[in-house]
């Protein structure tokens, strides 16, 4: 069975020990923790102290690539996606999610794919690129990232599939998803509408309320026996309250479970074969 996750800004502005808690209230199998100013997301011993309280396995680091982030572990984004690897090592998690660098960071921008290739061979985990989206002023495309937005174009052995950003570069999920074919190890669940007019807006829609192929692109995975991870990554910031976010929550993991639940029908079957067969493989 396909395992899905919580990713932590999900709670925001609500810190990763909220995160940890409604991740298992709501049922989900683990967490992503996304690594911010809140010195607990860069701490390996409160991650695992939180992991144990709260039964919550700690499926994937998200390193500190947003802007929001700029200072966190320093400036060279070479040392964050080190440190980021270490913290997965640290604490369990054989996936850390980067995002393709500005192209105005330099050596790092130029290097990338090798960086990661390394970092991957160093640290013996998983650095899965997201999918961006073209950044335009004025109708014109200013080209932030280096390489580039898509990861299917990258030199790159393992990537993640973000549908909100898919919505905003107009590319299609599914055939992101068929053109990443086995690169694709994490997915961002969520959803978006395609941006008009030049306008940025990463919405981060629970999935099911924009026009992204994602129950689709879910039974699909659940079909072929995919072996990678679902992270719900959702803004919740505008919930009214506690028991609010705790429903939208509860609404995307439904979501995940119902359009994966191909997978466990096909292991039902599988089993029933076996059972009555013991001599097939």
């Amino acid at each position: 069975m396909i395992t899905v996750g919580l990713s932590t800004i999900s709670v925001f502005p609500k810190g990763v020990e909220d995160g940890f808690r409604l991740s298992a209230e709501a049922g989900y199998d683990g967490v992503e923790v996304m690594v911010t100013t809140d010195a607990k997301t860069r701490s390996p011993e409160r991650l695992l102290e939180l992991s144990a309280q709260y039964e919550q396995p700690i499926m994937a680091i998200h390193a500190p690539v947003v802007l929001l982030t700029t200072f966190v572990w320093g400036r060279d984004p070479f040392v964050k996606l080190d440190r980021s690897a270490e913290l997965a090592v640290a604490v369990g998690a054989p996936t850390v999610v980067v995002h393709p660098p500005f192209r105005w960071q330099g050596k790092y921008a130029r290097t990338f794919e090798d960086a990661v290739r390394q970092t991957e061979r160093k640290h013996g985990v998983e650095v899965a690129v997201e999918n961006m989206f073209p950044w335009a002023a004025g109708g014109i495309d200013r080209q932030a990232y280096l390489p580039g937005i898509d990861p299917s174009e990258m030199d790159v052995e393992h990537a993640t599939l973000d549908f909100s950003h898919c919505a905003l570069a107009k590319r299609d999920s599914m055939e992101l998803a068929l053109d990443l074919g086995d690169r694709l190890r994490h997915l961002h669940l969520t959803d978006g509408v395609a941006a008009e007019g030049g306008r940025i807006f990463d919405e981060h829609l629970l999935p099911g309320r924009g026009n992204e192929p994602v129950a689709e692109v879910l039974r699909m995975l659940a079909e072929r026996r995919w072996t990678g991870q679902v992270v719900a990554e959702i803004k919740t910031r505008y919930a009214r309250n506690e028991r609010e976010r705790l429903r939208m929550l509860t609404e995307t993991l439904e979501f995940a479970r119902e359009h994966l639940a191909v997978d466990a029908s096909a292991d039902a079957a599988d089993d029933a074969r076996s059972a009555a067969d013991p001599a097939q493989p």
